[in-house]
Order: structure tokens, then C-alpha cells, then sequence
């Protein structure tokens, strides 16, 4: 998932989520019994404010990374080495973009509007995820990017169709349909890449070297240093552990790897037949902290390019909402 709402503070200076006083007992229980049956909260429902707040955190910071997670992969599209592979990065970026509209849709459903979402991620007081923060170097870094990043995004989003909160849990069904489509045209761009010349092989091992590690951290800390996870859990937000999830994706990368013919760059990674998965090195966490904190290699180049495309079109904006009003005005005045 593009997220770290639940390892990470934003503007909403939320240290932990913890149960709300009941200030309706009636009405929590109703919540409680629902979340309990595992159905699905509605925007007209009553929910305890930890909850929407929670939910208005990790939908808007998702939205955000989605959004900003244009950035890298927009700057190939120029340079792409044929006119196929242009096709698909713009139509791939146009996901991305669609993925945002969805997710922000969703959140203003709990009452925060898209403006307030907007002025939080323009402002740097909203996170986004830290792996948008590294530049792409080369062609390759954008397959390594479907591949693994979208890969270990998609290992994150799939529990969320299940996420308590209806209108969250429907936009995921259309947005993972479309990244498992990311992650296989990035893995075919790398496997057609492997297939060529030496200096090709290299650019994709190159790549799988840089990206590896960052991925992994994608999926958050350990789960004792995941702050809000635990409640998170318990209201049916997130289904599985940052550990779990982070094992998962690991466990179905290796075979991966080894049809790409790209080794993994761990040297501790090897099979554990007693757990019947896959152990794995340490990964670097101050890095992580650091980029997530603002001092990644892009982070003031990612939000600065935001902001700029934001004001930018602002006359888009403009006309959009003066052609509106102008046409509820004849509507209004044919009426009459």
C-alpha cells in the first residue's frame, strides 16, 4: 500500500489511536457488533472519531502516493525506447492518476474535503510513501518499479478490499485489478530487457539493487514499532502485519527472480525449510526514517513538482467551476 499512516505522524498530530470515550453507547455498539460480524461501515454511520480519523490519515496519504507516484515514472515517458512502451507508461500513469481521484473520492466521504487533503500534501505536513522519493536512472528502474514496487503495493492493497470501511474497500477492488496489470507489464519490460545485450542484463541488475531494499521497507517496520496497527486490526482497517504481508511478498518475489535470471542483492536471503519460508538480512531503517522525515534524495524535488503542476492549473480549475455554474444557471432559469 502506499502508505505509512500507521508508523508515521501527519498533520492531524495523531501520536496513537486508542478507543474514543463512548460518548454514544448505543451507537458504539452498534459499531462494535458490525465491526465484530465483519460487516461494512457505511458514511452515513455512526463511528467513533479515532476511527474516521484514522481512515481520513491512511485514505488521503494513499491518495497522496498515488498522485506524487506519478512523478518518476512521468519523466521516462519522453525517453521510452518505443512508441509500445510510451503507450503503456502513459497509460499506466493515467492509472495512477485515476487511483488518486478514487482514493480522494472515498476519503471525503468522512467529511474532509479534497481542498483541506490537498493543502496538507502541498504544505509537507501529509506524508506520502518514502519509495517516491528515488530518482529513475535508467529504463529499467521503470520496470523494477511495476515490478517490485507496484508488486509489494499490491501485497498491501489486496487486504483492503476487505477493509471495514465500504467506500475505501470498493475503490481497492478496481485500483488492485489495475496495479496487477502494473506489476506484470513491468516485470515483461524486464524479462524482454534480460533477453538482450550484456549492458542491458546490467542495467536491470543494477536497478533490482537499488530498489530491493527500499521496497521491503515499503511495507513498514517490524510490527512492535507499528504504533497504530494494533487497533488499526481490531477495526478491520488493516487485516495483516507489516511482518506478515513483508513476508509474503518476499516469498513469492524469489521465484520471480530466479525466471528474471536478476539476483536478489541479500546475501542472508535463503530458504527456511522449518518455517517454510524464506529468512532475510536487516533492513536499513535509519534510511527509511530519514527519507520519511523529508531527506530522501527527491523529497523536496517530488513536492516542489507537485506544487508547481497544482498552481499551474489552477485555470483548468477556474473554468471547470465557471462552465458549472453557468450551466446550472440556464437549468435553473429554464426551470423557471
Amino acid at each position: 500500500m502506499y502508505t505509512q499512516s500507521f508508523n508515521v505522524q501527519d498533520s492531524t498530530g495523531l501520536k496513537s489511536v486508542t478507543p474514543p470515550a463512548v460518548e454514544n453507547p448505543e451507537a458504539q455498539a452498534r459499531f462494535d457488533q458490525k465491526i465484530d460480524a465483519d460487516g461494512k461501515i457505511e458514511p452515513q454511520d455512526w463511528m467513533p472519531d479515532g476511527y474516521r480519523k484514522t481512515l481520513v490519515r491512511q485514505i488521503s496519504q494513499h491518495a497522496h502516493s498515488e498522485i506524487v507516484g506519478m512523478l518518476p515514472e512521468g519523466n521516462w515517458i519522453s525517453r521510452a525506447p518505443s512508441l509500445k512502451r510510451k503507450a503503456i507508461l502513459i497509460a499506466k500513469v493515467q492509472d495512477e492518476g485515476g487511483h488518486g481521484l478514487y482514493l480522494y473520492s472515498a476519503a471525503e466521504t468522512l467529511g474532509t474535503s479534497r481542498g483541506q487533503m490537498l493543502d496538507a500534501l502541498h504544505s509537507g505536513k501529509a506524508k506520502y510513501s518514502s519509495i517516491f522519493n528515488y530518482p529513475t536512472l535508467n529504463w529499467a528502474d521503470v520496470g523494477v518499479i511495476g515490478w517490485l514496487v507496484d508488486g509489494a503495493a499490491i501485497s498491501n492493497q489486496i487486504p483492503l478490499c476487505r477493509c471495514s470501511y465500504g467506500p475505501y474497500a470498493r475503490a481497492m477492488i478496481r485500483v488492485c485489478k489495475e496495479e496487477s496489470f502494473h506489476q506484470r507489464q513491468g516485470y515483461e519490460a524486464l524479462l524482454t530487457m534480460m533477453g538482450g545485450t550484456d549492458a542491458q542484463k546490467a542495467m536491470v541488475q543494477d536497478a533490482v539493487n537499488r530498489w530491493w531494499w527500499k521496497c521491503l521497507a515499503m511495507f513498514g517496520p517490524p510490527d512492535a514499532d507499528s504504533p497504530h496497527s494494533a487497533q488499526a486490526m481490531r477495526w478491520g482497517i488493516k487485516r495483516i502485519s507489516n511482518d506478515d504481508l513483508r513476508q509474503k511478498f518476499i516469498d513469492a518475489t524469489v521465484p520471480q527472480a530466479r525466471v528474471l535470471g536478476v539476483t536478489l542483492p541479500d546475501p542472508d536471503l535463503k530458504w527456511n525449510e522449518e518455517r517454510q519460508h524464506h529468512d532475510y538480512g536487516q533492513i536499513d531503517w535509519d534510511e527509511f526514517w530519514s527519507t520519511v522525515n523529508g531527506n530522501g534524495p527527491c523529497n523536496k524535488e517530488r513536492l516542489a513538482t507537485r506544487v508547481k503542476a497544482h498552481n499551474d492549473g489552477q485555470w483548468v480549475r477556474d473554468a471547470a467551476l465557471a462552465y458549472s455554474s453557468k450551466q446550472l444557471n440556464k437549468t435553473l432559469k429554464d426551470a423557471a
